[in-house]
């Protein structure tokens, strides 16, 4: 019977297991942005997962929402990335890095020269940002021009021929939670009146073009991108959600994709409105990955369910670096120290327990 310990071939990556690490952002990058030996050690100890998705990266300078998250846009970051793709591909793991611009959720205290944040429309979200000085409204962000577009697939571009001279196994399209892309997706956040927004198709328009210039780079067998039909972090809403992503799914669907990776709900508990995640499968021909609040119990369901390819764990992940191993034997499982989630040192990041 197929499980999470059955192997499977995504894209181009022969995997060992279906149990990926999901992107997880911990705030301990160095000076400059750059990974550290720290950063090292942490993948490092989770290699034995069939695939670890890294922390969402930032592709620029523009393109960074939070203190202390590494890079993609620099020589340094390139070199910190490597040693941690290093480290993992020696312990026999996969690794993919995920491409981030976080559009209007950042704040100018964080932003090349105070520049404001930009976004498909200048409509500020609610609640605070992340920033060195501490939390801080978020401002009005720059509606983005229609030509300006290009420069950003052109950011996309760059830092994926950076990843892949870094060495990772391929790279996933953070579309999700509240971000650039997901800006563009959704009706709330994008209300232009160009070819970028209105319709379902125009508001696909920027998202497809990131995802095909990503492809014409890396192939088709080394890009994933991840969605989050219903998670309302970063203040993100649409009217329609289950129409929205099927047309993307199927959009997507002909590019031949290693995978699509759905949130499958809201990060924090939220209630959330229904939605049919096996419809949105269907509309994309290919590996689908699910993560939210999965354990091995419901992993193993839903693969076995014809479903689900790949099951995404995340703080499981951050508290067990062997939760492969606990998996296999049905070990308890270490409690995760929510207080070290985001910045600090090795403590909460490197020092739990394995078996």
């Amino acid at each position: 019977m197929t499980d999470l310990f059955s192997p499977i071939e995504v894209g181009s990556m022969a995997l060992k297991n279906r149990i990926v690490m999901a992107p997880l952002t911990r705030n301990r990058a160095g000076e400059g942005n750059v990974p550290t030996a720290m950063n090292v050690t942490y993948y490092e100890q989770r290699a034995t997962a069939g695939l670890i998705i890294t922390e969402a990266t930032p592709i620029s300078a523009m393109a960074h929402g939070y203190p202390a998250t590494p890079g993609i846009h620099s020589d340094d970051q390139v070199q910190g990335w490597k040693k941690v793709v290093d480290a993992v591909h020696a312990k026999g793991g996969k690794i993919v890095l995920q491409l981030w611009h976080v559009g209007r959720i950042s704040h100018p205290s964080l932003l090349p020269n105070g520049a404001l944040p930009v976004a498909p429309s200048a409509i500020k979200p609610s609640g605070k940002a992340f920033t060195y000085q501490g939390l801080q409204d978020f401002v009005t962000p720059r509606a983005l021009d229609a030509e300006e577009l290009p420069s950003i697939v052109a950011d996309y571009v760059t830092a994926t021929k950076n990843a892949l001279k870094a060495g990772f196994d391929g790279v996933e399209i953070h579309a999700a939670n509240g971000y650039l892309l997901d800006q563009f997706l959704r009706d709330g956040t994008n209300k232009r009146s160009d070819q970028y927004g209105g319709s379902v198709e125009n508001r696909m328009r920027f998202p497809l073009e990131v995802v095909c210039a990503v492809v014409d780079v890396a192939g088709a067998d080394k890009v994933g991108i991840r969605v989050s039909p219903l998670n309302p972090f970063n203040d993100i809403r649409d009217s329609d959600p289950q129409t929205l992503f099927n047309a993307f799914a199927e959009a997507l669907s002909p590019l031949k994709l290693a995978y699509l990776h759905a949130v499958e709900g809201g990060m924090t508990g939220e209630k959330t409105p229904p939605f049919d995640f096996v419809a949105l499968r269907k509309h994309f021909k290919g590996n689908y990955m699910a993560n939210l609040a999965y354990d091995k119990a419901r992993g193993n369901a839903a693969i076995a369910s014809g479903n689900v390819d790949l099951v995404a764990f995340g703080v499981p992940f951050i508290a067990n670096p062997d939760l492969v191993e606990r998996f296999r034997l049905d070990a308890p499982l270490n409690a995760a120290d929510q207080s070290s989630f985001y910045g600090g040192t090795d403590k909460g990041y490197t020092d739990y327990p394995t078996l």
